[in-house]
């Protein structure tokens, strides 16, 4: 589970504290799916990086799977954060010098134990459509199936929470919606926690649960 108390967050700046976030709340269990929504600046990539252990809110609590990331030593948040967060961002951030096979083992290098992992990598790129191309550079990949590699490599370590910032937005309609399906329907059956930020209409209806955020605070759409 995925508990958000009372989260707030505000930043310093030259012209004084700015809040991006006001007393946000909310609860999700292993297999809901949230799409969050929302102007440029209301604060969306800003609950994302405090949803995964990134950057500490001001005020208020996270717990996930029923422990605060923020309570542990700088070590122990590390790798609670490997295990227990997959990311995917708008911009795949993909290794150009290493395979699609090598890119999505990155997450399990710093692992305590590799058992499987290199199983789990293939078995991730057949589900995404890759099995054939597993020994590419990504460069020799279309902007979809960087991001499809994006997406295997989140889950490579099985994790609890899959945030996701944009994860279409730099992708043509008919990719998006090929990279929107694919993570629905890896969310589906690992019965994750799946967060979605996005300004895509089209990706948020297809999600149960849509909320938007404005004026710091989350609401209902």
């Amino acid at each position: 589970m995925l508990e958000i108390k009372d989260v707030s967050k505000i930043y310093s700046t030259p012209r004084g504290p700015l809040s991006v976030l006001s007393h946000v709340s909310l609860t999700l269990s292993r297999g809901d799916a949230v799409a969050i929504m929302g102007p440029s600046g209301s604060g969306k990539s800003s609950l994302l990086y405090i949803l995964g252990a990134l950057e500490p809110p001001t005020s208020g609590s996270i717990t996930l799977d029923g422990r605060d990331p923020f309570a542990l030593p700088q070590k122990e948040l590390a790798a609670f954060r490997n295990k227990q967060v997959g990311f995917v961002f708008q911009d795949h951030c993909l290794l150009p010098q290493c395979s699609v096979l090598e890119n999505v083992l990155v997450p399990t290098l710093v692992a305590s134990s590799h058992n499987g992992a290199g199983d789990r990598a293939r078995t991730l790129l057949a589900q995404v459509g890759l099995k054939d191309r597993m020994d590419h550079r990504p460069a020799e990949l279309s902007g979809g199936e960087q991001q499809r590699v994006a997406l295997a490599r989140a889950l490579i370590r099985e994790p609890l929470l899959l945030l996701c910032d944009e994860p279409t937005g730099n992708l043509d309609h008919i990719s998006a919606q090929s990279v929107a399906g694919m993570l629905l329907d890896l969310h589906q059956s690992r019965q994750t926690i799946l967060v979605v930020v996005t300004h895509n209409h089209e990706l948020a209806e297809k999600f149960p649960l849509r909320l938007e955020l404005m004026d710091g605070n989350l609401n209902k759409v």
